[in-house]
């Protein structure tokens, strides 16, 4: 293998909203709501998960990573001796009391830190950017660098819809591995799309495309941009709500994902539903509503629970995007007969034959999710559909 360069950017508070239920992470007032609810940066692990895959290269790799938790932290805990690239012209300002993403000397990092550092990883001639984040992470760095340098996403934010991350952490330090080798892995464009956040809080879904980044592309282990539901499924949906409706056990209350299929199962009811929330529901009454993490673990203590949940469109994720909020401990504490998955078999068309996907941040679990699963498609219509970990 020849001598390459790679760069490494972290951003360290991709995703702190997601487990509990902020639904993101880009301005300062929910990372700080976001810490003071508990929520732990994931962005830093889910990189490692990648670095190690790489590891194996380190004595043809040379590692440039910006200072502390932005990148050196995670490449020194690999076992990389990274090249820590200049900071001045980074603006790291103090936040304090509430530090989310560390930088030099104790310090926040902020948008411009990520766009600066990777103009610099341009200009260093690395073969290419891995950077760990979100769909804001991928913007910073579309808006430093444009479409004519290779990257690629480690998914870590909580609202990922864009197409240029690798299904998981792991497959993207393994498609990174391939590419650096030579192996044959051609560069395509993908699409870097973001939400605006404040209208996703109030269950409106305005997404805006910015541009296009060139990514090592293998179709298996990268994931598609998400699509929305279309308007013609109203009666599909309404057929599979009046399913689940009929299954659901007067002794369990549910956790009901977000979607537009699973707001129909609560609007069949007569109950509200948050579009872009986890909501948890009886068959006749709403208990909670746009509930995280802890307030979902705190139900499961007093009462068992079932589960409602449909992929993301396009992606097929079960688990893993924009429903953080059901957390691998959640996960683990509902049984499986009271799992009730369903799907637009439009939406289960458009993944042309790929599996769906589950990536929690938990190895283990991921493993013991995979298998066949029974999907609810339409009204007393079920298929048996393939679920693969892509970690």
């Amino acid at each position: 293998m020849e001598h390459k360069r790679l760069g490494l950017i972290v951003n360290p508070i991709a995703g702190i909203g997601g487990r509990v239920g902020l639904k993101g992470s880009d301005s300062l007032d929910i990372q700080q709501r976001a810490r003071m609810l508990g929520a732990v940066p994931l962005a830093g692990e889910r990189a490692a998960s990648a670095l190690e895959l790489l590891l194996p290269l380190s004595e043809n790799i040379e590692l440039l990573v910006p200072p502390k938790e932005m990148g050196e932290t995670v490449a020194r805990s690999c076992g990389f001796n990274p090249q820590v690239i200049r900071t001045s012209g980074l603006t790291y300002k103090s936040l304090a009391p509430f530090p989310i993403g560390r930088g030099e000397g104790g310090d926040e990092t902020t948008p411009e830190d990520t766009r600066y550092s990777a103009r610099t990883m341009q200009e260093a001639g690395v073969d290419l950017i891995l950077f760990s984040g979100g769909d804001g992470t991928a913007r910073d760095i579309y808006t430093a660098i444009g479409n004519n340098f290779p990257v690629l996403g480690i998914p870590a934010g909580v609202k990922i819809q864009s197409a240029v991350f690798a299904t998981t952490p792991r497959s993207a330090g393994e498609l990174a591995a391939e590419f650096l080798q030579g192996k044959g892995v051609r560069l395509q464009e993908a699409e870097v799309v973001d939400l605006d956040e404040d209208a996703y809080r109030l269950g409106q879904i305005v997404t805006r495309l910015y541009g296009y980044l060139k990514i090592p592309y293998r179709r298996e282990v990268i994931q598609n941009q998400k699509i929305p539901s279309p308007a013609s499924s109203a009666v599909q949906m309404q057929g599979i709500a009046t399913d689940v409706i009929e299954q659901m056990k007067p002794d369990l209350a549910y956790i009901l994902g977000p979607g537009t299929t699973t707001r129909t199962v609560a609007e069949q009811i007569g109950l509200p539903k948050t579009l872009v929330g986890v909501d948890i529901i009886t068959h006749n009454e709403l208990l909670a509503a746009d509930v995280g993490e802890r307030q979902i673990l705190e139900m499961l203590e007093r009462r068992p629970l079932g589960l409602i949940i449909t992929p993301t469109g396009g992606q097929g994720f079960l688990f893993g995007r924009g429903n953080q909020q059901i957390s691998p401990d959640v996960i683990r504490r509902v049984r499986d007969e009271n799992i009730l998955v369903i799907c637009l078999a439009s939406k289960i068309a458009a993944l042309l034959g790929r599996p769906l996907l589950v990536d929690t941040g938990d190895y283990e679990l991921d493993h013991l999710l995979a298998g066949y699963i029974k999907v609810i498609t339409g009204y007393h219509e079920r298929i048996i559909y393939r679920l693969i970990s892509g970690s």
